[in-house]
């Protein structure tokens, strides 16, 4: 058994009917160049005699009784490879609109919690013959490091039997009493580690708050817990809409080194960008700066391929700031105080905190929450920018010609964009509700005027270098 962490355990009770704590990897193959052919069938087959490779996708949650602790893992449970994995067909013309399209649609279902909680949709219908996979994993599962851990591990299966194994018996659920003395064992801990914890938590809230105090406020960033109200900011409902746009690696690589950023930066203050337009077409003023949750690592470890290692960081976007650059220079500014709050408080804090939090009330608290009117008091937002593999890789032999990632919507919070860069590509996907925009290629689009905004402003050809390698653009309609 392997008990859930806190932070695990935090994914799975903020779950509600309208927010889903899954999140989506969607690979598109290129198989014109396969040795044969390459579908549902083969995909199938390759994945079914290689799941020890990918351990987590035979984990499924099993319940303390009474709700007396977090869940644990049951290791190689029963799985039904036909339920797991899916056909799926995008509407003609099946380009990237009709993809991004369905995998929205995807996204807007909860994972069944009766078994591992994964499902793998494998597309048809694309014009240009590629084979597009989506993969919906619950976030409880893993992190965006274990996620691309996992990727990886996938992206080494080859043609041939060398890695072939038939799956493991499944095992049998663990006795009640079993379940309850491990759970005793484990309060006990928790109990003995209390002292320790609070000491660690006051001195982090100190070192904090005289960092905070010594620093004085600042017009242009965002003050603690104070997310401006905006367009995104509501009650989810349970649909989603799904966006995707890939930028040339190389374009972003040379505007950071020519404004001496990190690409992290340059996402940040591109959001942020992107963010004023659709503010003042939405709410007709953008006056106040954002709060982007944007998650950090805290285990970056190759071979970690299940659970969540992570803490976040709340930066400040200069959405109120014409200028460009100066957009950016604050951007740097509020990444950098971010960085050094999240380093004070302790980056390990929160995650132990939320060892202490109560199975038996916390999804009942969650759930309130989710359906409170208007926004959250925490964030604006989330932003992730995950660097992914600098070489292409292939799943059995097919080419993986294009990445993208996203995350889920958290209660008041119906934006989340998601970067990941893949070898000469940098991917954005962004998720939203049915509520919130006319059309999410809106936000895509908006984050690649904002990108080019910037470009122009640090002197740069405006114009964008053609991404060959990933779908066509899909501007917003309307």
């Amino acid at each position: 058994m392997k008990r859930l962490h806190g932070m695990d355990a935090l994914l799975l009770y903020t779950e509600t009917p309208t927010v889903h704590t899954h999140t989506l990897k969607i690979g598109v193959l290129d198989v014109a160049q396969f040795d044969g052919e390459f579908d549902f069938e083969v995909l199938r087959g390759l994945l079914w005699r290689r799941l020890h490779l990918l351990e987590p996708f035979r984990y499924r949650l099993v319940a303390v009784p009474g709700r007396l602790h977090h869940p644990v893992w049951l290791e190689n449970a029963a799985l039904d490879i036909d339920y797991h994995v899916r056909r799926a067909r995008v509407r003609a013309p099946g380009g990237r609109r009709e993809l991004d399209a369905l995998i929205g649609e995807i996204a807007g279902t909860a994972l069944d919690r009766g078994r591992p909680l994964w499902e793998m949709h494998v597309v048809d219908g694309m014009a240009d013959g590629s084979l597009p996979v989506i993969v919906k994993i619950h976030h409880v599962l893993a992190d965006g490091v274990a996620s691309a851990n996992l990727l990886s591990r996938a992206m080494g299966f080859t043609g041939t039997a060398a890695d072939e194994r038939t799956p493991a018996p499944a095992a049998s659920p663990p006795s009640a009493a079993a379940l309850l003395l491990a759970a005793g064992r484990d309060h006990l801990r928790l109990i003995a580690d209390l002292p320790r914890l609070v000491a660690r938590a006051v001195t982090g809230v100190w070192r904090l708050w005289r960092a905070t105090r010594a620093r004085g406020p600042h017009p242009d960033l965002a003050g603690l817990l104070s997310p401006a109200p905006t367009f995104f900011n509501h009650t989810l409902t349970p649909q989603r809409e799904f966006a995707s746009a890939t930028l040339a690696l190389a374009d972003v690589k040379q505007t950071g080194k020519q404004l001496g950023v990190t690409i992290n930066e340059l996402v940040l203050a591109t959001t942020a960008g992107a963010l004023r337009e659709l503010l003042l077409r939405y709410d007709g003023r953008a006056d106040r700066p954002l709060i982007a949750s944007v998650p950090a690592s805290l285990d970056r470890d190759p071979d970690r391929v299940v659970g969540n290692e992570l803490g976040a960081m709340n930066v400040s976007l200069p959405v109120h700031v014409d200028d460009p650059l100066e957009r950016v220079r604050l951007t740097v500014l509020g990444t950098g105080i971010a960085k050094e709050e999240f380093t004070l408080l302790g980056p390990e804090l929160i995650a132990s905190l939320l060892e202490y939090l109560p199975p038996a009330l916390a999804p009942g608290m969650f759930g309130w929450l989710s359906r409170r009117a208007g926004g959250t008091t925490l964030q604006n937002l989330t932003v992730s920018n995950v660097p992914g593999p600098r070489e292409r890789g292939s799943l059995g032999g097919a080419m993986l010609r294009e990445f993208y990632s996203v995350g889920p919507l958290l209660a008041g919070s119906a934006l989340n964009i998601t970067v990941w860069s893949y070898v000469d590509q940098l991917n954005i996907a962004v998720l939203t509700d049915d509520r919130t925009v006319g059309d999410p290629h809106e936000v895509t689009d908006a984050m690649v005027h904002a990108f080019t905004e910037i470009r122009r402003a640090a002197g740069l050809p405006g114009e964008l270098t053609a991404v060959t390698t990933a779908l066509a653009a899909a501007p917003a309609v309307g």
